[in-house]
């Protein structure tokens, strides 16, 4: 043969093995390792099981390739499908159940690990079809299509089983601050004195929280990525469920000027950062008596 798949005569041994699994015995005038494998026992997939490919840093297939040494052989193939294996099982057994068991922060880590690359792979492929669509071969952009296809399926999957989940959350705090290192100094500080502490990174958040758990004390900070924390507050104790949380703003902002925009907001007090945690001493007051 001469077509660019077989550079020399197939043996009989090869051209079996190609009728059996669909596959090529010889790539480009080079032995598959399909063929190697196949020559071994070992076990080879046919063509009408799509293949899945990872693109992924220099470093993470170095960390990668330690790991399977230490941990004997596991390709990403086989992890892909043992992990499918305990979801669709899991799944059987009731996944709300046994997620609804978890606390929210580990519910909302699961989300953001599932949902972050998910936003890459939707957005990419989105971004191909509509710029580039011109540019790919039918092949290729039928691939893309497919991508893309599947990447809003698993997103509603995602949301489904992730985003409906009704856990039942107790704390005593609820701190709106879209600093993470103050939110875990402060949820530290507070686990510290035997009080729970949820941090949320918006303002948004904090509202969609209060929708689920009501806390004895909120701590808000000012300067906010969506809203204001004048507005939120003046949402908060406007609500006649939620009028009587105290609420305190905890800032970076001169004293003076959140003094000058006190109006209005009923705020119960204000901490300003750097703080110190004498500065909290008002709030275990506070917490203490409900």
């Amino acid at each position: 043969m001469n077509d660019n798949n077989n550079s020399f005569e197939k043996s009989d041994e090869m051209k079996r093995y190609e009728k059996e699994t669909g596959r090529y015995a010889i790539w480009r005038g080079v032995v598959t390792e399909g063929f190697r494998k196949w020559q071994k026992g070992e076990k080879v997939y046919h063509r009408d099981k799509e293949r899945i490919s990872l693109y992924v840093s220099d470093e993470t297939k170095s960390k990668w390739l330690d790991y399977t040494k230490n941990n004997g052989e596991l390709t990403i193939s086989k992890l892909i499908r043992e992990a499918v294996a305990a979801f669709i099982e899991r799944k059987s057994n009731g996944p709300q159940h046994s997620l609804s068991k978890l606390n929210p922060q580990t519910i909302s880590n699961i989300s953001h690990t599932l949902k972050e690359p998910l936003t890459s792979i939707k957005g990419y492929s989105q971004l191909l079809l509509e710029n580039y669509r011109e540019k790919l071969n039918g092949q290729v952009l039928e691939t893309v299509k497919n991508i893309f296809e599947q990447s809003i399926l698993l997103e509603k999957k995602i949301i489904n089983i992730l985003d409906n989940i009704k856990v039942e959350s107790e704390y005593d705090v609820l701190l709106i601050e879209d600093d993470l290192a103050t939110i875990r100094l402060i949820t530290s500080y507070f686990e510290s004195k035997g009080f729970k502490c949820k941090g949320v990174a918006s303002g948004l958040k904090g509202l969609e929280e209060l929708g689920n758990t009501i806390p004895k004390l909120i701590l808000l900070d000012i300067i906010l990525p969506d809203l204001s924390g004048y507005d939120i507050c003046k949402t908060i104790k406007s609500d006649k469920e939620w009028t009587n949380i105290p609420v305190y703003f905890l800032t970076a902002i001169a004293g003076s000027e959140v003094e000058r925009n006190l109006g209005g907001t009923k705020v119960d007090g204000y901490i300003l950062k750097p703080f110190n945690f004498s500065d909290f001493e008002i709030i275990f007051d506070i917490l203490n008596k409900t």
